[in-house]
């Protein structure tokens, strides 16, 4: 079988699962994954046969996709604001609303600590002034910026946020011991340093305090189970979709008491949401913050609460 061939074979046998062009990219990547083309070498040698290891191998494949498992799953990787990151059945897939709260994070964190560290250094100029020269601060800043990542899965949250504040400590802390071990896997592969914590989070007490909290915790309710599409359901790890009690919003719960503790004044939070209760999330914050939001996501879901302590 030549490259083309395979390519129209792979678009016949999942004419019902994908679109002609999500059959195309789907189909390029994964030749590209097996033999080494990127989709300019499959159009230049698309009448080179493959080999017999080869074929086997991408036929394989379409018979895994048939079964309406995540492409990601069967690649054992995916790209996220513009990372790769390893994945497979004890993780869930990154989502792009995910990508629009780290946006907002990113922005928030840098607007508000280039001001702190801009108020520091102006302090510290004044000390320099007034009392012993002796006086000193590390990287330009008296504190270093602590950050929280609750629920942290493959590790997306805490990696992009650690590439972007290299001085930050990242502590990020998960249930499922299988998820952590593609988060240190992430971790080592793009060699950043993440303090993992293996621990049941509703029942965890912290013992430091922190700058920025940040999750996406599973808030989906049960009752909600049967509008979820079975090709997430039997694929991605019901403990990280779904609420572990009636209460869908237990984790932001427990997330608002941790907040009223373990949040530094002038702390900022930022979390994914279940896009149908997002007043009811909101409420939770509304005392002990300065300023609490809840945002939109571009398809114009409530989907993040912002919150400046």
């Amino acid at each position: 079988m030549t490259i083309l061939e395979f390519k129209r074979h792979f678009k016949t046998e999942l004419s019902e699962l994908y679109t002609e062009s999500e059959a195309a990219f789907l189909c390029s990547v994964f030749v590209q994954k097996i033999v080494g083309f990127d989709s300019f070498h499959q159009r230049r040698f698309s009448d080179q046969q493959l080999l017999i290891q080869d074929e086997q191998e991408l036929l394989r494949i379409i018979s895994e996709l048939k079964t309406q498992k995540p492409y990601q799953h069967i690649l054992g990787e995916t790209e996220f604001y513009g990372m790769k990151f390893f994945v497979n059945e004890h993780v869930l897939i990154p989502r792009p609303e995910t990508e629009e709260l780290l946006e907002l994070a990113i922005h928030k964190i840098k607007q508000q600590f280039a001001v702190l560290n801009a108020a520091e250094r102006n302090e510290e100029s004044q000390n320099l002034i007034t009392k012993d020269s002796s006086h000193s601060v590390q990287n330009g800043s008296k504190s270093v910026l602590k950050i929280l990542d609750i629920g942290t899965g493959s590790g997306i949250i805490p990696l992009v946020l650690k590439k972007h504040f290299p001085q930050a400590e990242v502590t990020s802390v998960d249930f499922s011991e299988k998820a952590l071990e593609i988060a240190k896997k992430n971790a080592d592969f793009h060699q950043l340093a993440i303090r993992f914590i293996h621990a049941d989070y509703l029942n965890f007490n912290w013992e430091q305090s922190f700058d920025v909290i940040i999750s996406n915790p599973p808030y989906i309710g049960i009752e909600e189970e049967y509008e979820i599409a079975d090709s997430v359901k039997e694929f991605e790890p019901k403990m990280a979709l779904f609420s572990p009690t009636s209460d869908a919003l237990v984790f932001y719960r427990k997330i608002a008491k941790d907040t009223e503790k373990y949040l530094n004044d002038n702390g900022l939070l930022f979390l994914e949401i279940n896009q149908k209760l997002g007043p009811e999330t909101l409420e939770l914050y509304s005392n002990g913050f300065s300023e609490a939001l809840l945002i939109k996501d571009l398809s114009e879901n409530d989907r993040f609460i912002f919150g400046r302590k």
